[in-house]
């Protein structure tokens, strides 16, 4: 009989590539679907979604500015990753949704297909939503998708990973950042995907990672006045209301929640929710009797 006692896993936030504890200090007890006690999680304050802003605008130049490629390449890594953890997530998704480990397992391996789908979109939306416009005149008109910035996501309550994943990666498939809250109710894997991020090529701030009360973070992010836009997936329909009415105090981008089968292949839409169109305008030069000169 070994008498040796467990190590516990302490959760931690995942804010600007580091591990804080809650500013707050305070924790909530996360169960499993029978109600059994699986660990405590960070409960997160508004000082810590604010923190987390600060951290996401600091990255986004950075990440926004690589090429499409690379991110790419990026997302690519932080599947490979997920690959060689996969034993870990299909142990938390079973315990978060009530799943059985084959159930769990499919779920997992759907995941990492999912990042490795919006891996390859990367470089190739903008050939989708872009292009040449045709124009009265000697001009080239080229219009091109660019990423809006700041994004906070309200990551689903149900599908604690796939679901997560699949409002995850399509924001900063495209160039945003993110300030991710967990589902309430299902934190564990959210918050061990911080790892996977932090050991992978994923630049600190790309992606952070909030735990605890959705209401009480999302209030301040749907009201911050550096949060360009807001993923209302996790909100229920009251929540969803005000953190609405909140948002159009600085004209944020909002997707509102809508039934979706995360299981089910994603289409763009995800993608473009978070992108703006840059058309500029170029002089082809001067039109005379021999044609168009360039």
């Amino acid at each position: 009989m070994s008498d040796r006692l467990s190590v516990f896993k302490t959760y931690k936030l995942y804010v600007g590539g580091k591990f804080p504890r809650s500013e707050s200090g305070r924790v909530y007890e996360v169960q499993d679907s029978k109600g059994n006690w699986l660990a405590n999680a960070p409960l997160s304050s508004r000082k810590d979604a604010r923190d987390a802003v600060v951290a996401a605008r600091k990255a986004f130049g950075g990440w926004s500015g690589a090429t499409a490629y690379n991110r790419g390449q990026v997302l690519y890594r932080v599947a490979e990753m997920l690959e060689g953890r996969k034993e870990q997530f299909v142990r938390e998704v079973a315990d978060a949704e009530g799943l059985s480990k084959s159930k769990a397992a499919a779920v997992v391996d759907a995941t990492i297909d999912r990042w490795v789908w919006y891996a390859g979109w990367t470089d190739k939306i903008a050939q989708v939503i872009g292009g040449a416009n045709p124009v009265a005149g000697p001009y080239f008109n080229l219009s091109s998708p660019e990423p809006t910035g700041v994004v906070a996501v309200l990551a689903p309550q149900e599908s604690s990973f796939l679901g997560l994943v699949s409002v995850v990666a399509p924001v900063i498939a495209t160039g945003n950042t993110a300030v991710v809250i967990a589902s309430e109710k299902a934190p564990l894997p959210a918050l061990s995907l911080g790892e996977v991020l932090a050991t992978s090529d994923v630049p600190g701030g790309v992606v952070n990672v909030l735990s605890g009360r959705t209401a009480e973070i999302a209030a301040p992010l749907a009201a911050h006045q550096d949060v360009n836009a807001i993923d209302l997936a996790g909100a229920g329909e009251d929540l969803a209301k005000e953190l609405e009415i909140a948002a159009a105090d600085n004209l944020k981008r909002v997707l509102r929640p809508q039934p979706v089968d995360y299981s089910e292949t994603p289409g763009i839409e995800r993608m473009t929710a978070f992108l703006e169109t840059k058309t500029v305008w170029h002089p082809t030069g001067a039109l005379g009797a021999a044609g168009s000169s360039y």
